[in-house]
């Protein structure tokens, strides 16, 4: 199950969550965000119980976007018990997703 992160439930969902969470940061209009979504969706309903996968629309969720510095899109980000753990900027195959969560 995929969570839509947004600047008032980012504490709960994220910050003082503990675990893993998979932030994808996407927009609406991007190409490759629409490509990578049923990527992320996937990993979301295969690892569900076991991480966290949310997605944050930068259009919507700016403060957010300018909090991680956000440049590019699609930008995944893995933070673990509240700390950034790892990123990746643009489409990358479902492995490396795998991979990053490791």
């Amino acid at each position: 199950m995929e969570i839509n992160v947004t600047k008032e439930n980012f504490d709960e969902e994220v910050r003082n969550y503990k675990g893993t969470v998979l932030l994808d940061f996407w927009a609406g209009w991007c190409g490759p965000c629409m490509m990578l979504s049923p990527v992320v969706s996937e990993i979301a309903e295969e690892l569900d119980g076991k991480i966290k996968v949310g997605k944050v629309n930068v259009d919507e969720q700016m403060e957010l976007a300018m909090a991680f510095k956000v440049e590019s899109i699609p930008l995944l980000v893995v933070v673990k018990d509240g700390v950034i753990q790892n990123q990746s900027v643009g489409v990358i195959p479902k492995n490396s997703i795998l991979e990053m969560l490791k």
